[in-house]
């Protein structure tokens, strides 16, 4: 008897652990009901089912990369170049997805790398081969998704999130490479030369601001000077006119000393009237001695 309870409490553990499931926030999940899908929107978290009716099947949400062998492609100008790309992808229709791949990621992958193959064909095809030397790389599978995701939300419930190219082989074709090297150089040089012209604009820029920065200082520094030079001779006019004033007999003395040095420097003759108001203190040198009154 005890066995019997026993074996019927394990019974009911299993079953009460049958009945419920749970959903990360990275996953997502179908619900099946004998083997038939009832249910795709199932959120994260804990939910329940009818043991041994239903059953649960959970798969990756997360962006998954597709890292596909190199393949060769025809240019243009039909010239051979191998390429090594990427790819990520994520679940975009979980029942589409179930039932094109049954869940199962390698034959997603399997079957997602001839489309994305073929969308870089054709991509290829209508390029020149020194076009895609200097195409930027990490832009060129912008053009090609929309393509992809036409053909694998429909037919694989996948989206393709972005491709990428990782490497291209150019073929040993001397003239190939030279034609690229050259064309590459020629798109280095311009951008150089863009940015050099760039440089010298906003060096003269500069400069300009510079010169009439100083071309300002000096001609603000100019006006205060000649204001401070006015100022100083205007105080020191006044200074001497009080001095001066107060003895005017010396100051004219004083002068007059100050026109016999610039008169008679440097002369060897020199013809004047003594009687002359210039030679007035040769003629009587006691009054510049005289006292003033």
């Amino acid at each position: 008897m005890r066995i019997l309870w026993a074996v019927i409490a394990a019974v009911l553990v299993v079953l009460v652990a049958d009945s419920s499931y749970i959903v990360r926030e990275n996953q997502l999940a179908l619900q099946f009901q004998f083997g038939r899908i009832v249910r795709t929107d199932i959120t994260p978290g804990l939910h329940f089912k009818i043991p041994l009716v239903q059953s649960v099947i959970l798969f990756d949400r997360r962006i998954l990369t597709l890292d596909a062998p190199p393949a060769r492609y025809l240019t243009q100008e039909k010239k051979s170049i191998s390429i090594d790309y990427f790819a990520t992808w994520r679940i975009a229709d979980v029942r589409r997805y179930y039932t094109a791949t049954l869940g199962i990621e390698d034959s997603a992958e399997q079957r997602l790398t001839p489309i994305v193959g073929e969308a870089l064909k054709n991509t290829i095809n209508q390029r020149l081969l020194q076009d895609i030397v200097v195409l930027d790389r990490n832009k060129l599978g912008g053009a090609m998704l929309s393509e992809v995701n036409n053909v694998t939300k429909s037919s694989l419930g996948i989206e393709v999130v972005d491709i990428r190219i990782k490497r291209i082989d150019l073929p040993e074709d001397s003239n190939v490479l030279n034609s690229v090297y050259e064309r590459m150089r020629a798109e280095r040089s311009r951008a150089a030369l863009q940015k050099r012209a760039e440089g010298e604009e906003e060096s003269s820029k500069i400069r300009a601001g510079a010169d009439l920065q100083q071309q300002v200082i000096k001609a603000e520094a100019e006006r205060d000077a000649q204001q401070l030079r006015g100022e100083g001779d205007a105080q020191a006019a006044a200074i001497a006119a009080q001095a001066y004033s107060q003895d005017p007999e010396f100051y004219a003395f004083y002068r007059s000393m100050q026109a016999y040095r610039t008169a008679f420097g440097g002369k060897d003759v020199l013809v004047l009237d003594p009687d002359s108001e210039l030679m007035r203190y040769f003629a009587n040198p006691g009054r510049a001695a005289a006292p003033a009154k």
